[in-house]
């Protein structure tokens, strides 16, 4: 049955009475393997509205999509839905057919019977047919109650805000400003280079790190699609994929950047000293500090909390360009941008919540990150590791696996961090290369060597260099007079109780998201997992996409993960944000609110609930006004208005209401009845 070009029109904008076509996959035999698909074509036949069904081998197949097309071409159907496999792998593909069809691709609905009927049911097919029907059924009622949706353009910014200059984000700004796009790289401290500045030698191949990050972090200065934004912090973020405003506080240096030259003689003139924290408060700076001597920038900033204000610096004999602002104040920049990639990085867990192990309470008890300073060429002690207490090198040096992390029952986690074992490793060996007649052990519960090369790494240690592996957790930790550590744990392997004498112990900390994450995740409108990194949008499909289009994540920001592993993922969301802004401009899928302006009241909870901030309201009609592109169709507003006066595109009331009528076998209301 063919119709003409202007009926044809009639079905394109959905005005007319629908004819659905249902399509039932055998998805091979994960489907057909259970439940007989012949015979749920059969049965969707009977449902109201539906005129024509067919099942095919693999409907998401050129051939399976051809036969939609055709149905649709020809004027038989202006509904369709497909029984498959879930609506987050295929959906866009027969949305796609339908629009290459000239079917509005809105008029569309996927019935998930994989998933939620076969698989799960795979040995009761009675019930995987009952439920796939039930499916069926549902998708039939809501796709007769849809209407034509279009889908929306805005024009995207071609620029890219990235937060955090560590390893992460200095590799996605390289690569965008190497493909011509503009980079605001915003970073908190005075310098770029994040952890991995801190570090001495990077595992497996032992390679220095300053060695890798500094010419990185020179490379980053000197490009000119680069804004380097040190000393600074995002304050606000509004707009939407494409087209964010955002304003970022410069904090005061309290040193014109401009005229500074980096001399240094400003800090042999400073009367105050205090704690380093580059150096995890092992070493002393001045007031006027740079962090660390490979510094980028390499200009000076004063710490206010610590200066005295003397003036010394501010003298004509001590800074000849006159560089010293003591009346600095915050300065406030707005940017346009089309993209935002966090790469905000980590924060090291605190020992000190865990008694048994004396941090901050034993002098020689300190942080895998405290080790990594000590054995630094740059460090507090030139890399020449000694005991805090009494500042000789240690002969005996235990580590402790997994402190943190994977042991939650007194303050941990439940999450691996991934680099503490090999840190360990690498720091132990590090130390017997130093001093070989040093007594090395590591006590640990299971040696994660996960990586390239790192399993080699491990057993090389052990038999090269002479570390001993203990396998069990230390219970208790106590100094003697002469401040030795003593430990005593259980060796698992042996079964036995063991008493160790040490002259100092690390305790290997996992990782932690930044202390700040929360104020980021409510900025940014993005997600937090369960662990307290940011949320990734799809485990799988989609590691460096947020749930909020044009938000992307890269490195520990997103979950621990060592530095090559850091770095590639730096390039995914450097490619993702450029792929978005080399369309220049981007489709927004009209699942959005929308207000029915004579039923609003006016109230605000709407506003005050939605969690993407994109409600605004309207002061002259007293009425709320939802941005489109804002809006991610949570459906918060729509259930919270007291007026009823929010509809949700594609998921109104009266389309969820035909679903759960016929899932429940109530009697069907024509015409788009509440």
């Amino acid at each position: 049955m063919a119709i003409s070009e202007n009926e044809k029109k009639i079905v394109i904008s959905g005005k007319e009475k629908p004819r659905i076509g249902v399509y039932i996959c055998h998805c091979g035999m994960n489907i057909a393997g259970v439940v007989d698909p012949k015979k749920l074509a059969e049965y969707a036949k009977s449902l109201p509205g539906v005129v024509l069904a067919k099942d095919y081998k693999f409907m998401c197949s050129d051939n399976g999509q051809q036969l939609i097309k055709e149905d649709i071409e020809a004027g038989l159907i202006n509904r369709v839905v497909v029984a498959a496999c879930s609506p987050r792998m295929h959906e866009p593909t027969f949305r796609l057919v339908c629009k290459e069809a000239g079917l509005n691709q809105f008029l569309f609905e996927q019935a998930n019977i994989r998933e939620h009927a076969t698989w799960v049911n795979m040995y009761e097919p009675e019930g995987a047919e009952k439920i796939s029907k039930d499916h069926i059924r549902m998708a039939v009622a809501k796709v007769r109650e849809l209407k034509p949706l279009d889908v929306q353009k805005v024009r995207v910014e071609p620029a890219c805000l990235i937060i955090g200059a560590g390893i992460a984000g200095m590799n996605s700004a390289l690569d965008l400003a190497k493909e011509g796009y503009k980079v605001y790289l915003v970073e908190s401290s005075p310098t770029i280079g994040g952890h991995m500045a801190q570090l001495d030698k990077t595992f497996p191949t032992m390679d220095c790190s300053a060695c890798i990050l500094t010419p990185r972090m020179v490379d980053v200065g000197r490009e000119k699609n680069i804004e380097l934004l040190t000393y600074s912090e995002v304050v606000d973020v509004e707009g939407y994929v494409g087209n964010f405003e955002v304003t970022i506080m410069k904090k005061p240096h309290y040193v014109d950047q401009e005229k500074c030259t980096g001399c240094g003689a400003c800090v042999e003139t400073c009367p105050v000293t205090c704690g380093n924290e580059f150096d995890l408060g092992m070493a002393t700076r001045k007031a006027i500090y740079i962090p660390f001597p490979q510094a980028v920038p390499g200009q000076y900033t004063i710490d206010m909390e610590k200066c005295i204000k003397c003036g010394i610096c501010a003298r004509p004999e001590v800074c000849e360009p006159g560089a010293i602002k003591y009346d600095d104040k915050p300065e406030y920049i707005k940017v346009k941008v089309g993209t935002i990639i966090v790469a905000t990085g980590w924060d090291l867990y605190d020992p000190i919540e865990l008694k048994q192990y004396g941090y901050g309470r034993l002098p020689n008890v300190i942080t895998g990150l405290q080790m990594e300073r000590l054995l630094s060429s740059f460090g507090p002690v030139l890399g020449k590791p000694v005991r805090p207490s009494d500042l000789k090198a240690p002969h005996s040096i235990a580590f402790l696996q997994c402190v943190g992390s994977r042991y939650f029952r007194e303050g941990g986690n439940k999450y691996c961090s991934r680099v503490c074992c090999m840190y360990a490793t690498k720091q132990a060996r590090q130390y017997k290369e130093k001093h070989p007649e040093a007594d090395v052990y590591i006590f640990y519960m299971d040696i994660r060597a996960f990586g390239k090369g790192y399993e080699e790494f491990y057993e090389s240690a052990s038999e090269n260099f002479g570390i001993n592996y203990i396998r069990g957790r230390i219970a208790e930790v106590y100094e003697n007079n002469d401040h030795d550590i003593i430990i005593r744990a259980e060796d698992t392997l042996l079964q036995t109780l063991i008493e160790l004498k040490v002259d100092m112990l690390v305790l290997s900390c996992g990782l932690v998201p930044r202390a700040n994450s929360d104020e980021i995740a409510s900025l940014l409108s993005i997600q937090k997992s369960g662990d307290g990194f940011f949320m990734e949008a799809h485990p799988k499909l989609k590691p460096v996409d947020t749930l909020t289009d044009g938000i992307f994540v890269a490195g520990v920001a997103q979950g621990p993960k060592d530095i090559p592993d850091t770095v590639a993922q730096a390039k995914g969301a450097a490619s993702s944000a450029a792929a978005l802004m080399s369309q220049g401009e981007v489709e927004i899928e009209p699942y959005y609110a929308i207000v029915i302006d004579h039923l609003c009241s006016g109230c605000k909870t709407c506003q005050s609930l939605c969690p993407f901030g994109a409600i605004d309201f309207d002061e002259f009609k007293k009425v709320a006004i939802v941005n489109p592109a804002l809006c991610k169709g949570c459906g918060t507003c729509v259930a919270a208005c007291p007026s009823g006066a929010m509809i949700q595109n594609h998921f109104a009331t009266y389309q969820l209401n035909a679903m759960i009528n016929v899932a429940l076998k109530r009697p069907t209301v024509e015409n788009g009845g509440k």
